[in-house]
């Protein structure tokens, strides 16, 4: 554990100070982990909990409080100690905090603290779209999720390799296949291929259901397995096709990815793994380490409750646990890592177990490192999407429609200002930060319900919200510039000003926090209660008016730290912030 923040450092020292005077016993490190924040900022800045003293001590917890209260030093730094029943409140100076904390958020060293000490090379593998089908809302909670996370624990000091594990092969590929070859009518479009071969997918889904249950239900099946097996062989017709498909939805993809500003170190394919993985499973199989159930080869799990884990089906075909199997091998020796994260939906716990499982009675060391981060899914007003049935919100179009609402609800009084390139961008930034920020909110267990106007809202919990804070800040900067590189912090009384300073100080712990137990969620919550907490102190300190230069000039600097501290917590979500809006 590295102690990065330098105001629970001072009141651990304080603390530790004082324990000495009463001749009692505690490390730097206990204390330091026991200060917590009050929950009310009027308490103080930290609370130390004294029931770790408790049980050597043999006394109740809020008799030691007003003994180490007691005997606390209070000095120009530490201004107030009070025992509050088993917790010592501790409230320092406006002027330390400001020049451990606040010098430091304004010449940007404060982001740069290594939070975490050594901790495992992770892969962190996110966003597994199906090519041949199209990138659809639902598809953004996931991308969102793995990108924060990525984010947070580089911002913490982790050394992370991302990846991506597109779906390039299956039965889904067939059938989009199938009907651009035997039904499809339409000229193929010189713009948009990966999105249109997605309405060829549904397509293809919707006509083999309606033949269901004919005579051509038989054909249709023979058809799809012979294009399947093509796909296998790498020859034929249909994987010249797919070949040329399969480009075009790469691209789509990383159309998304660059737009939302996603990078991945490794691509995996599913193609990549298909035929390799069939083979080690037959391997496994001839060594005795698998076995037959009906013609199927795989584990059988049912005395752990995990059923059969089937890995070869009877016509010799792999499946995901199959390429699952084999990728765990590539992940661990190929890029040397020592711990493998999968953000896959809640639907597939199941499977992940069976994976984790036989991977571990394969002797497989590193099956103890692999970890599924599973989240509930994304739904619309009225029902969960499905590419298949095609009732969808595709994402080009999800973007496109945000945008527009942003240019004209509120950037269309800009137009006469503002160069049509800047209206633009900012819809751009507002755009994503609404989806982004609608995305990450709420925790992982939760379900989703997408609602654009909801998300765009300048006056709510929404990214934009967050993003005008930060513009409004920038606004200020503009318009009264600093004239002092010296704050005088002690200035800062007011209560709505301490408020501001007691979140600045807990960012770096807030995110390592969040970055360990991968909840971006509380990092959005973080920049919402900062952003709010700075509209107060907008309305209750004046800014340009106060006639007190001093004043006037440490209500500035405090504003261009809040400002950066939302810069900086947006980029860990992956949202930009506008300068203006």
């Amino acid at each position: 554990m590295i102690k990065h923040d330098s105001i629970r450092l001072l009141a651990t020292k304080k603390i530790l100070q004082a324990l000495g005077k009463l001749n009692l016993q505690a490390t730097e490190e206990e204390i330091y982990k026991a200060l917590v924040e009050p929950p009310q900022s009027d308490m103080g800045d930290l609370a130390f909990g004294c029931f770790l003293l408790a049980k050597a001590l043999k006394k109740a917890p809020p008799a030691i409080s007003g003994e180490i209260a007691a005997a606390l030093e209070i000095d120009a730094h530490l201004i107030k100690a009070q025992a509050a029943g088993p917790y010592l409140n501790l409230t320092f100076s406006p002027a330390i905090i400001g020049e451990l904390v606040l010098n430091d958020i304004l010449s940007g060293q404060f982001f740069k603290k290594e939070l975490v000490s050594k901790s495992p090379k992770t892969m962190i593998e996110y966003s597994q779209p199906n090519t041949h089908k199209e990138l659809h809302v639902g598809h953004m909670r996931n991308l969102c999720l793995g990108d924060s996370i990525v984010r947070m624990l580089r911002y913490a000091g982790r050394e992370i390799v991302s990846s991506t594990f597109p779906g390039d092969m299956g039965t889904h590929v067939a059938k989009c296949l199938w009907y651009m070859k035997k039904h499809n009518q339409e000229p193929v479009p010189e713009t948009g291929k990966g999105e249109w071969l997605g309405r060829m997918y549904s397509k293809a889904h919707l006509l083999l259901e309606d033949q269901n249950g004919t005579p051509q239900e038989e054909v249709n099946r023979q058809e799809l397995t012979a294009i399947l097996h093509q796909l296998e062989g790498k020859t034929g017709p249909y994987y010249d096709l797919w070949l040329e498909t399969r480009q075009w939805s790469i691209d789509l993809m990383k159309k998304i990815y660059d737009w939302a500003g996603v990078h991945f170190d490794e691509w995996y394919f599913e193609s990549e793994m298909d035929s390799p993985s069939v083979a080690w499973v037959k391997q496994l199989y001839a060594e005795g380490k698998l076995e037959k159930s009906e013609g199927a080869i795989g584990k059988n799990l049912e005395e752990e409750k995990l059923g059969f884990c089937l890995l070869l089906k009877s016509d010799g075909t792999g499946l995901y646990a199959t390429k699952d199997l084999l990728l765990a091998k590539h992940k661990f020796e190929d890029v040397k890592i020592e711990k493998s994260v999968y953000i896959v939906d809640m639907r597939q716990a199941l499977h992940f177990k069976q994976v984790f499982r036989v991977l571990e009675m394969l002797g497989f060391e590193q099956a103890k490192n692999c970890f599924h981060l599973q989240y509930n899914y994304v739904e619309l007003p009225d029902g969960a999407m499905s590419s298949r049935k095609g009732n969808i919100v595709p994402l080009s179009a999800l973007v496109h429609n945000m945008q527009e609402h942003v240019k004209t609800n509120y950037l269309q009084r800009y137009k006469d200002e503002w160069s049509a390139q800047e209206i633009e961008s900012t819809a751009e930034q507002v755009a994503k930060g609404a989806i982004f920020y609608g995305m990450l909110r709420m925790d992982t267990n939760k379900k989703i319900i997408f609602d654009m106007d909801e998300w765009l809202k300048l006056d709510g919990e929404s990214g934009p919200f967050v993003q005008y804070s930060h513009a409004r800040i920038a606004s200020l900067g503009r318009k009264f510039p600093r004239t002092s590189n010296k704050p005088q912090w002690n200035l800062l009384t007011h209560a709505s000003e301490r408020q501001l300073m007691q979140a600045m100080f807990g960012f770096n712990t807030s995110l390592a926090q969040a970055a360990e137990n991968f909840k971006p969620a509380a990092i959005c919550t973080y920049l919402y209660e900062l952003a709010k907490k700075f509209n107060v102190f907008y309305h209750e300190c004046p800014i340009g008016t106060e006639k007190d230069e001093n004043i006037r000039e440490a209500r500035l600097a405090l504003s261009a730290a809040v400002g950066k501290t939302l810069k900086e917590g947006l980029a860990v979500l992956g949202i930009p912030a506008p300068e203006k809006m």
